[in-house]
């Protein structure tokens, strides 16, 4: 009995594993279409070729907030190099260009994004959403969700799996 209860831990561990990163390179990702800041719009199918970090925050979460400098930090690095770095949140336009000019963010910011956050929500058995923010989704030159988490302080994770990607590109090219 205590095997068989080892065994059940394990593969919820496991199981939980695959929910919280993702099966690396076989999940497309739901293209979206969607209005930034700035009026123009931006579709995740156009950005193909591209690494892009899809990044679901909130004005009202602390943790979010927490990582906007060391997010900011890692787009600046990335300039000029095909990554493309969103920021999507629920928040309505007028909450966040007030937000903003407090904090401001070095991604293209996309308010109004619950018709996203849906496509991008996992589901339990219920139907219930469970998606902690802040979310990060980093797909692939392919269009393939190369790895998804969420919560603090994931940047040297997701760092590090944009600088692989853009190695392994490099490479291809060469």
């Amino acid at each position: 009995m205590k095997l068989l209860k080892a065994f059940l831990c394990a593969a919820f561990v496991l199981a939980f594993a695959a929910l919280v990163f993702g099966q690396k390179g076989r999940t497309l990702a739901e293209n979206f279409s969607a209005t930034n800041m700035d009026g123009q719009t931006v579709e995740l199918e156009s950005l193909r070729g591209k690494v892009v970090l899809v990044t679901f925050w909130s004005t009202k979460c602390p943790i979010c907030d927490s990582e906007i400098p060391k997010l900011n930090q890692m787009a600046t690095s990335y300039k000029g190099k095909d990554v493309v770095f969103l920021g999507l949140t629920t928040d309505n336009p007028t909450r966040v260009e007030s937000f903003l000019k407090m904090k401001p963010f070095n991604f293209d910011i996309i308010p109004s994004s619950f018709g996203v956050l849906m496509k991008y929500a996992d589901r339990d058995g219920s139907g219930n959403i469970n998606m902690g923010y802040p979310a990060y989704f980093l797909i692939n030159q392919n269009g393939e969700i190369e790895m998804k988490t969420n919560g603090w302080d994931k940047t040297g994770k997701l760092n590090t799996q944009i600088s692989r990607l853009l190695t392994t590109e490099q490479s291809k090219v060469e």
